[in-house]
């Protein structure tokens, strides 16, 4: 069975590129149902009860203490299990970092399907680490972050930069800790890849190619391009386009420069590429975006 064969109305996901977290606690007859997939990575941690997600002939029976993560563009579907009167469960959707790629690999079950089984002794701190998550999506970005209370509506955007980075830093937690388990030492990255990505991050408005940072770290572009990719998860010129919305995120909350600036101080080769771009990722233009209009 394909999930586009799998019953239930179609519920859309996030856009890309936001962090949505919530904590559920479904009865018999939910069900959410993605044909085309979504945008984002959708991390879902089970406290209590049992979950049914499928991707394709991929079935999986999520328990307490079970981390099911779904790729961008993964049809799917989940639902609460069979015989089970309730699923409690944790749902982020995000975008992954670099490094959850390699701690998942060993749980793949799946075409971007992993599933890992959190030891028993971490499942107080992982809780409280999705607790943080949600109570650091809701920072304005003055004061400090909120703490943690009870009571709490079970759903968060973070919006600015600055939250998004500290819920991404707790779920990175909830990421190293579940598949801890899974193997007791993640195979190391590719020290020509990680200097590739910190070429990126040290100036993401810079004019790079793929021959141009493969250059830099002494490979052919094409090796380049499949080691990035495979240790990494995502290719060279999208993780580029991605640090550079990024940066350009962090110019239009924190100057005043005009889009146009912005557009070129980010390397986009004209501001009329670079609004579409970030309309496509944010959801609003970026004039939009710095006057608080987001989705």
């Amino acid at each position: 069975m394909s999930a586009e064969e799998l019953p239930g109305t179609a519920v859309p996901a996030p856009p890309r590129g936001m962090v949505v977290t919530g904590r559920y606690d479904q009865g018999p007859g939910y069900r959410v149902n993605r044909p085309k997939g979504s945008s984002s990575w959708l991390l879902t941690w089970t406290t209590d009860g049992r979950g049914l997600l499928r991707q394709g002939a991929t079935r999986i029976l999520a328990r307490p203490g079970d981390l099911v993560v779904l790729a961008p563009g993964v049809p799917h579907s989940y639902t609460v299990g069979p015989g089970a009167d309730r699923w409690r469960f944790w749902w982020t959707h995000c975008e992954a970092r670099p490094a959850w790629a390699q701690w998942l690999g060993p749980g793949a079950v799946g075409d971007g399907v992993y599933a890992v089984g959190a030891p028993g002794a971490l499942h107080a701190r992982i809780e409280a680490a999705f607790h943080r998550v949600l109570a650091d999506s809701r920072w304005t970005g003055t004061g400090a972050p909120p703490a943690p209370a009870p009571g709490d509506d079970p759903v968060a955007v973070a919006h600015g930069s600055a939250a998004r980075e500290l819920a991404l830093c707790a779920l990175e937690e909830v990421v190293l800790l579940a598949t801890a388990g899974a193997h007791r030492t993640p195979p190391g990255p590719d020290d020509r890849v990680r200097r590739a990505e910190e070429l990126i991050a040290a100036d993401p408005g810079a004019p790079h190619t793929v021959g141009s940072l493969a250059a830099r770290v002494a490979l052919s572009p094409s090796r380049f391009a499949h080691l990035f990719t495979r240790q990494t998860g995502v290719a060279p010129m999208r993780a580029l386009r991605e640090a550079r919305l990024r940066h350009a995120v962090r110019l239009l909350e924190s100057t005043d420069l005009t889009v146009e600036r912005v557009a070129a101080a980010s390397g986009f080769p004209s501001p009329f590429h670079f609004s579409r771009v970030f309309r496509e990722r944010y959801g609003v233009p970026p004039g939009a975006y710095r006057s608080g209009e987001r989705p």
